[in-house]
């Protein structure tokens, strides 16, 4: 014979536990409407001995809010990502709302269906990482039908809406002008630049092209970093350095690593823009048994847990993440709440560049 599966409580059951009416036991654990403090008490000590758990769909039909943020996450195995999750997830926690959390893989079609996905939980409001900045009308529609967007990690000319960000380009000119500042003469690059226009990264190679940061992807901000550091410097850029994985995938840096660091007249140094990229680039170094800093050295784009275990330990641009994704999380909440919300903004967070024994100057 089958057990019966146990009745779950319900609001008249903890009415009744506490003396009220089913309406004053609804007010008083939904947060409306006027109730007394005994009654508010009575009822929140009759629903904790039955157990009660809320009926949020319905809670959601009457307040109009589901108390839920969404989240688009680029990839969600990615330590960055997952690091920015945390943030997001205890800012919203605080705040008493639940995270609902899809990934889109960096691809524009599986986003798309995230967004719709969310719309149709009925979120409050959307943190994404888009695939492509030049491509989102879905989150203006969103953001039409009334569910305000937060993009994290990447800025659109397109969009309205605020967004949490470093300045990738301004980094990696850093990283890079460091490098070129010890000597370093042939810099190689490793980057995914996976979009179809980013296969003509060559357009970026006119010193006085205007570019908005609100047009590029993360990869392309970065290329265009250490394109002006070389500028700046005077000296050329070579193109063969310059390593496009077209994904984002370790396993194509590590490809492209082995394929320049093969070149007659290979790199003294490397840099790789984020870290999947430093991922299969440091494989390929350590497959090769290249000596790092003595005849090759390395600054990665991401301050991982693992870049401080290896040695020599990799200089690396030391992004918040934590608080990017924390960020994230507060404007959105803020632009819930607020009836009358400030204009939308961007808020460029500061990166450092942090040395450790993975650089050595070029001998002279």
């Amino acid at each position: 014979m089958t057990a019966s599966r146990p009745r779950r409580a319900t609001l008249p059951d903890v009415a009744a536990l506490a003396g009220v009416s089913t309406a004053a036991a609804g007010r008083a654990l939904g947060g409306y409407g006027s109730v007394s403090e005994d009654v508010r008490r009575r009822v929140a000590e009759a629903a904790r001995q039955l157990n009660y758990r809320a009926n949020r769909l319905a809670a959601s039909v009457r307040t109009g809010r589901t108390d839920t943020i969404g989240v688009v996450c680029a990839d969600i195995e990615s330590p960055f990502f997952a690091r920015a999750l945390r943030g997001i997830s205890d800012v919203a926690h605080e705040h008493g709302f639940s995270t609902l959390v899809t990934n889109s893989d960096e691809d524009l079609a599986s986003e798309r269906e995230a967004v719709q996905l969310l719309l149709h939980k009925q979120v409050d409001g959307i943190i994404c990482a888009p695939a492509d900045v030049t491509q989102v009308d879905h989150l203006a529609q969103a953001q039409t039908g009334g569910t305000p967007v937060v993009l994290f990690d990447r800025v659109s000319d397109h969009l309205e809406a605020d967004a949490v960000v470093v300045d990738g380009m301004k980094a990696a000119y850093q990283a890079v002008r460091r490098l070129l500042d010890l000597g370093h003469r042939r810099v190689a690059i490793i980057a995914e630049l996976r979009q179809p226009r980013e296969q003509d990264w060559v357009r970026f190679l006119t010193p006085q092209a205007e570019v908005s940061l609100g047009q590029l992807s993360p990869s392309e901000a970065r290329l265009l970093g250490y394109l002006r550091a070389h500028w700046d410097a005077g000296v050329p850029v070579r193109r063969e350095l310059v390593r496009r994985t077209g994904t984002y995938a370790a396993e194509a840096a590590y490809q492209q690593t082995k394929r320049v660091l093969a070149l007659k007249n290979p790199p003294t140094a490397v840099f790789t823009v984020d870290n999947l990229m430093t991922v299969g680039a440091y494989r390929a170094i350590r497959d090769l048994g290249i000596a790092v800093p003595d005849r090759l050295s390395v600054v990665a784009f991401d301050d991982l847990d693992w870049t401080v275990l290896v040695s020599p330990a990799l200089s690396v641009i030391a992004q918040p993440v934590y608080e990017m994704g924390a960020e994230a999380a507060r404007r959105l909440i803020r632009r819930l709440r607020d009836p009358e919300p400030a204009p939308p903004g961007t808020l460029f967070m500061d990166v450092t560049l942090v040395e450790r024994e993975s650089v050595a100057p070029i001998p002279t």
